[in-house]
């Protein structure tokens, strides 16, 4: 490429980032150098930081409208001047920015992998903030102190912290929320309807399952029940949670860890075979929702709100079906050994790259102090779910200002996923445990969500370890996102093939083959030796 032609494409590639603004200024290029020092907010004179975003569909285009950052300019004098994607086209948008060269002060709701944090970190695109903490944070200071777990994690093998972290604690070990993440939610009223008991093995439910689908449960006369469905390799809607009648069971990363202390490939296991043998018998029976295996979280839902589902998957039923008594949580089945056993995720409350500076930024300290702000417990309550005072729309919670405390408020009916995109703004903070009665009020639809997995999942958890999120070195990150790349695609395509062919038996020594292939013993060493390490660290 001669040089006209890379100048063309780098003046056409920064018009792509800029008309791709979804709100705030529309300023996509680092403030000017300010030159503060000894920074106090609220600054007297307002200046400007430019921020990159991300953020729902449902929200403002503009974060600035959201109540919470009105309330921090008014707090710090500081005005973000954001260029905001939804979510949707964020990742993109981002990565031309940063491609371009045309670099905002920060990057927030940054969903960067530890591969990329490593990456920017070494080539310079973001900085290192370890310092930045140190000198001028005490709010987040004063979390790493009360949880250096948190610091540890945060860390890279450089030495190095390169991002802000979201933390929100629910719950410890099994007793996380986050244990689980995609649950059953059964159509109870048709069981009643039909004269069923709940199932309590993977044979009742297909027999559950072939009455919804042949006896009319809704009485409309048609054929229109769906008698089970879920959003193929999509988290929350997926059904990993049938294959822990087999075995180790599956997860959202196919990976656990025994007992003993072993890291293991789920979808390398025979339980695993045993399992997708049992979902190509369902839909054998036309008994899997078609749409399953490509359909979107809209269609999804929308069909879950016509209340057409006798099994699904999701966090809450309350985002789909409403909170209700239609609908209930199904406990774990027994499978055709016996066996029972609820997989854990490897989920923590716990995301490393949310919030990056980058090396364009000219103004550190006071950048700085305006991330701190949010690490302030009230403030990361409500940057977590939502605010209080609103009076334009209804609000997560009422303040007790005479505790200092933000109390939640009934949701009286609301999803409260979209009721928190709405109003929330994400980014790092920090929730302890110890906040709950102190700061704030457990939300509803968490307890008894925690409540729920106490009583009906936790006892079934065989493991009494997930694996946790080490940040590998950037060799070895290199190496896993290399292998991943392949064998994950892979993985998933065979899973949702085989539920359709039924092929498994047959093709299951060459997929094994086709594994190791693709790198999965190296990527077994490599999880095995991040394991180890972790536990040695952790004393």
């Amino acid at each position: 490429m001669n040089k006209t032609m890379q100048t063309l494409s780098a003046v056409a590639l920064s018009a792509a980032v800029l008309s791709g603004c979804g709100g705030g200024g529309g300023n996509s290029a680092a403030s000017e150098d300010y030159k503060l020092e000894n920074v106090t907010l609220p600054l007297k004179e307002k200046v400007s930081l430019h921020f990159m975003s991300q953020s729902s569909a449902l929200a403002p285009a503009d974060p600035n409208e959201k109540l919470i950052y009105k309330r921090l300019e008014e707090k710090t004098g500081v005005h973000i001047d954001f260029t905001n994607y939804t979510n949707d086209a964020f990742v993109e948008k981002r990565n031309l920015a940063v491609a371009s060269g045309d670099l905002p002060d920060a990057i927030i709701d940054a969903a960067y992998s530890d591969y990329d944090l490593l990456t920017l970190g070494k080539d310079g695109t973001i900085v290192p903030l370890e310092e930045l903490i140190a000198k001028y944070m005490p709010n987040l200071q004063k979390v790493l102190d009360a949880a250096p777990e948190y610091k540890s994690m945060m860390t890279a093998q450089d030495g190095h912290i390169y991002a802000f972290p979201w933390i929100e604690e629910l719950g410890s070990g099994k007793e996380s929320i986050h244990s689980v993440n995609g649950m059953p939610w059964i159509n109870v009223e048709w069981l009643n309807k039909l004269g069923l008991k709940m199932p309590t093995t993977t044979g009742e439910l297909k027999q559950v399952l072939l009455a919804f689908k042949n006896d009319d449960p809704n009485g409309n006369g048609q054929q229109d029940e769906i008698p089970l469905s879920f959003v193929m390799n999509n988290g929350n809607e997926d059904m990993n949670f049938l294959f822990g009648s087999f075995g180790f069971g599956d997860n959202g990363d196919h990976t656990v860890v025994t007992n003993d202390g072993k890291v293991v490939f789920t979808a390398g296991e025979d339980g695993y075979r045993e399992g997708i043998k049992y979902l190509n018998e369902l839909y054998a029976l036309d008994l899997i929702d078609e749409e399953a295996f490509e359909q979107d979280y809209n269609t999804y839902l929308a069909k879950g709100q016509s209340e057409r589902y006798g099994l699904y998957f999701q966090w809450d039923k309350s985002n789909i079906t409403g909170f209700n008594d239609k609908y209930d949580l199904m406990q774990p089945l027994a499978g055709p050994d016996g066996e029972v056993n609820v997989t854990r995720t490897n989920n923590f409350g716990f995301d490393r790259g949310r919030m990056v500076i980058t090396g364009a930024n000219k103004n550190l300290e006071l950048t700085a102090k305006w991330v701190d702000q949010l690490y302030e417990p009230l403030q990361s309550v409500q940057d977590n779910w939502g605010t209080y005072g609103d009076e334009t729309q209804q609000n997560i919670f009422e303040y007790d200002e005479a505790a200092r405390m933000l109390k939640h408020l009934p949701l009286e009916g609301a999803a409260p996923v979209e009721l928190r995109q709405k109003t929330s703004i994400g980014g790092p903070l920090a929730i302890l445990d110890e906040y709950y009665g102190t700061v704030t009020t457990k939300p509803d639809d968490a307890a008894w969500r925690l409540d729920l997995m106490k009583e009906k999942l936790v006892p079934y958890m065989k493991a009494d370890n997930n694996f946790p999120r080490v940040f590998y070195s950037l060799e070895d990150q290199k190496k896993l996102t290399n292998i991943e790349t392949d064998l994950f695609p892979y993985v998933n395509r065979k899973r949702a093939e085989w539920i359709k062919t039924g092929k498994v038996e047959a093709e299951w020594n060459d997929y094994k083959a086709e594994l190791t292939r693709l790198g999965l013993d190296e990527w077994l060493k490599i999880k095995q030796a991040g394991y180890d390490s972790y536990l040695k660290n952790k004393g």
